[in-house]
């Protein structure tokens, strides 16, 4: 650890850590009752389960989003953070929000807009918290009066999913409007400029793990911002299929939907080309495993299964089924969960002042792995689910809860599974406290960091 407010990190990483077991657990819960019989029918209905756990799902990468930053920002602008009381009061603030919103979702208190369904008084709370961060990141580049590309990229991506949260406090009565801007939240952070965060993460990690020339990184992510941009803004439109939208979607959507994966083919070739370079030799196997675990789920995830129902002619028929919850799954915990799980395993020695082959622990291994296995092993059963579902609704027309009776094996795969992925979830979580407080004594700097240059 170069610079002592880097430990702000620690409190973020920690509670995205927390978030994470928590929305798994909620997942577990939402998937048991596809089996019933459910004994927490009258306590927590299907809905107020899948709220919570997707809701959790968007606020603890958030939050190890900004924790990064925090841990990033002071090494890229060779600066402390200009607040550290302003980012432990915004973490405060956040969690705060996050408690009351999960509480009022158990007591039904929800505006029953899918994935934005936070009241809107708690919204403005999140307003509120975003320009809290934004304010500190932005005095700490203006106090050290210099940034590079790769935190100008990360930078820009939180600053744009702040923006992009507008549309989220405007009310439509018409239901087509309504779905119409809710795409530009939520397909824009995590198809569009998520993305960024995602890039910046990665290259953040690639010049570190690899000793890589941070030019040749930083020329990448130019290419991957603008492949995101090209594709990521119109691609909106593969959402607009079926709401009630001019009939000219299809095409915008069809067409820059398909080219969406060539960011994600552009990270994961990006990834590839560095370590052919410069090898995967480095002290943090577990980092390691997680980035380049994050290049590879991030391709098959979100590029290979999402453009598998992209076009309209296959979306016609799998629209609304396990196939998009197959693609969802595997998405989200390449290109925005392992991001995470990578940053965390990277700064954790540094945070808490071990050496990173002390850090390399059996456990921290095997949640790489459990998890891994678990989340491939969804995803098959996901594809099986939704296969059988399309074929028996839309072709066979057989009715939903007539279908839901003939794919409960898939269910109970997905359930294996699930409990496979959990228990590396688990691990994580006491690898990650079992290796301590942030401690004050500075860990020996990593030799890759000495040898980047600053642009």
């Amino acid at each position: 650890m170069s610079f002592t407010t880097q430990r702000i990190a620690y409190a973020y990483f920690l509670a995205a850590v927390v978030l994470f077991v928590l929305q798994v657990t909620f997942g577990l819960l939402t998937l048991a009752k596809y089996l019933g019989p459910d004994p927490l029918l009258h306590v927590m209905h299907f809905a107020t389960s899948k709220e919570i756990h997707t809701n959790l799902l968007l606020v603890w990468c958030l939050t190890g989003f900004m924790g990064a930053t925090y841990y990033i920002v002071p090494e890229e602008s060779r600066t402390e953070i200009w607040s550290p009381r302003l980012a432990y009061a915004q973490l405060a603030l956040w969690l705060a929000i996050g408690v009351v919103t999960v509480v009022g979702y158990l007591f039904g208190i929800t505006e029953g807009r899918k994935l934005l369904e936070m009241p809107f008084p708690l919204k403005l709370g999140v307003v509120v918290v975003m320009g809290m961060f934004l304010l500190n990141i932005l005095m700490t580049v203006r106090k050290a009066g210099r940034w590079t590309t790769t935190e100008a990229v990360l930078i820009g991506g939180l600053a744009s999913t702040a923006l992009l949260f507008v549309p989220a406090l405007i009310h439509f009565d018409h239901y087509t409007l309504d779905r119409y801007y809710r795409w530009w939240v939520v397909h824009l952070w995590v198809e569009g400029v998520w993305m960024l965060i995602l890039a910046a993460i990665l290259a953040y990690l690639l010049i570190r793990l690899s000793g890589a020339d941070r030019e040749v990184m930083e020329k990448w992510l130019y290419v991957i911002v603008g492949l995101t941009f090209i594709s990521g803004i119109l691609g909106t439109g593969h959402h607009y299929y079926w709401i009630g939208v001019p009939g000219y979607w299809l095409w915008v959507g069809g067409f820059f939907g398909a080219l969406e994966p060539l960011a994600l083919f552009a990270m994961a070739a990006y990834a590839y080309n560095t370590f052919r370079r410069s090898g995967v030799e480095h002290p943090n196997a577990i980092a390691l495993h997680w980035t380049v675990g994050s290049a590879i789920f991030s391709a098959i995830g979100a590029g290979i299964l999402g453009l598998s129902h992209t076009w309209p002619q296959v979306n016609r028929w799998t629209h609304g089924t396990h196939v998009t919850t197959m693609h969802g799954h595997m998405a989200f915990f390449g290109a925005y969960a392992m991001i995470n799980l990578a940053i965390f395993s990277y700064a954790l020695p540094y945070l808490t002042g071990r050496s990173e082959e002390e850090a390399q622990t059996r456990l921290g291994l095997w949640a790489f792995w459990l998890m891994v296995g678990g989340m491939f092993g969804m995803t098959m059963a996901l594809a099986a689910a939704g296969i059988s579902q399309t074929y028996l609704e839309r072709i066979l027309g057989f009715g939903y809860l007539e279908t839901q009776q003939l794919i409960q094996v898939h269910y109970l795969m997905w359930l294996g599974t699930g409990v496979i992925f959990a228990a590396g979830a688990g691990c994580f979580l006491w690898n990650f406290v079992s290796a301590g407080l942030p401690r004050p004594v500075a860990a020996e700097r990593p030799a890759s960091l000495a040898r980047s240059s600053v642009v």
